[in-house]
C-alpha cells in the first residue's frame, strides 16, 4: 500500500476508533431513526458487504483464476480495506451514539473489533515478516563470522602457547591480558556473539509476534462472522418494526 493510501486509510481509522466515544458528549435519540440517519445505516451496511467480495475471490479458486484476470487480488484488498473502514465510519454515524439496544451495542463492538483486527493485521503482518527475513539473514552472516573470529583466536591463542618461553616480555604482557592480537580476536568474538545473541531474541520475538497475528486472523474471522450475522438482525428487526404500518 503506498504512502497516501497509507495515510488515508489510518486516518479513517483513528476517527472511527475514537468517534464511539461520542456519546460521552452527545446523543442523539431519534437521528438512527431518521430519514437521513437511514442514509447513513443503508449506506453503511451497504459498504460493509461490498468487503465479502474479497473473500469469495481470494477462497473460491473459480471466482479467483476469473476475476482476478480483471481485476487483481491487491485491488480487491484495497476495496476490502476501503469499504470496510468507511461502511464503519458511516454505520458509527447511523447510530447518532445512542447505545441502548443489547444487539446494536454488539453490532457495534463487533464492528469496531473487525476494523481494528483487519488494520493491524494488513500493516503489522507484513512488517513483521519482512523483518523476520533481514534478521535472518543477518543472523546467517553474523554466525559465520563469528565461528571465522573464534577460529583465529583459537589459532592466536595455540600460536602463543607454542612460543614458549621465547620472550619474557611477550610472556609478561600475555599474562596480564596485554597481548595486542589475543585481546583484539578476544573483543571480535564477544562483540559478535552479543550480537548473535540479541540477534536470536529478537527472532524469537518475532516469532512469538507471529503465533499472535496467526491468532488474529482467526479472531478477525470469527468476529466478522457475529458481525454479519448481527447486521442481518439488524436489518430485519428494523425492517419488521420499521415497516409493520405498511399495509
Amino acid at each position: 500500500m503506498k504512502n497516501h493510501e497509507r495515510f488515508i486509510v489510518v486516518s479513517v481509522f483513528t476517527v472511527l476508533v475514537f468517534a464511539w466515544l461520542g456519546f460521552l458528549l452527545h446523543v442523539s435519540l431519534r437521528f438512527a431513526g431518521s430519514g437521513l440517519g437511514a442514509i447513513f445505516g443503508i449506506s453503511g451496511a451497504v459498504l460493509m458487504l461490498v468487503p465479502l467480495g474479497y473473500v469469495f475471490v481470494k477462497r473460491i479458486p473459480f471466482l479467483k483464476d476469473h476475476i482476478t484476470k480483471l481485476v487483481s487480488l491487491q485491488t480487491w484488498l484495497l476495496i476490502h480495506i476501503y469499504t470496510g473502514v468507511v461502511g464503519a465510519l458511516l454505520a458509527l454515524v447511523h447510530t447518532g451514539h445512542k447505545y441502548t439496544s443489547p444487539v446494536g451495542i454488539a453490532l457495534t463492538a463487533t464492528m469496531l473489533l473487525v476494523v481494528v483486527s483487519g488494520i493491524v493485521l494488513r500493516y503489522l503482518t507484513p512488517f513483521v515478516n519482512l523483518d523476520m527475513k533481514d534478521k535472518l539473514l543477518l543472523l546467517q552472516t553474523a554466525r559465520g563470522d563469528l565461528d571465522h573470529a573464534w577460529g583465529v583466536l583459537e589459532k592466536t591463542a595455540a600460536w602463543q602457547k607454542g612460543r614458549g618461553q621465547e620472550s619474557s616480555l611477550a610472556t609478561s604482557m600475555a599474562a596480564l591480558g596485554l597481548s595486542p592480537a589475543s585481546d583484539n580476536s578476544a573483543g571480535q568474538v564477544t562483540v559478535l556473539a552479543e550480537g548473535v545473541a540479541d540477534l536470536e531474541y529478537s527472532i524469537r520475538t518475532h516469532e512469538i509476534l507471529k503465533f499472535w497475528f496467526s491468532a488474529t486472523l482467526k479472531i478477525h474471522i470469527l468476529v466478522s462472522v457475529a458481525f454479519y450475522g448481527l447486521l442481518i438482525a439488524h436489518i430485519a428487526s428494523g425492517i419488521y418494526f420499521g415497516l409493520r404500518w405498511l399495509p
